[in-house]
């Protein structure tokens, strides 16, 4: 059995629009902030800060390339979380 307290976490962080919008972007391509945010229309300052909470919660990961820094997602932290997420949601028969 899950914890609740670590769904109530997943929930909490993919709970704002922005966020989820920026990981599907970072599913095609790493993407630095300038790009996300011309891609969101939101400032670089608050794409920067949904970034930090997905790097706290080791959704993305930073990598820097000369003076910018790109992001992408964190695969491992992802699949684990589908599968509490999956957990939860899945009836058994």
């Amino acid at each position: 059995m899950v914890k609740a307290l670590d769904l109530a976490y997943i929930c909490k962080i993919l709970s704002v629009g922005t966020r989820i919008q920026i990981l599907q972007l970072l599913k095609s391509r790493v993407l630095c902030v300038g790009a996300l945010s011309a891609r969101l229309d939101v400032t670089q300052g608050a794409v920067s800060q949904h970034l930090r909470i997905l790097r706290e919660a080791d959704l993305v990961v930073a990598e820097k390339r000369g003076y910018f820094v790109h992001y992408r997602l964190n695969e491992k932290t992802l699949s684990k979380w589908k599968n509490m997420m999956d957990k939860l949601l899945t009836t058994n028969a």
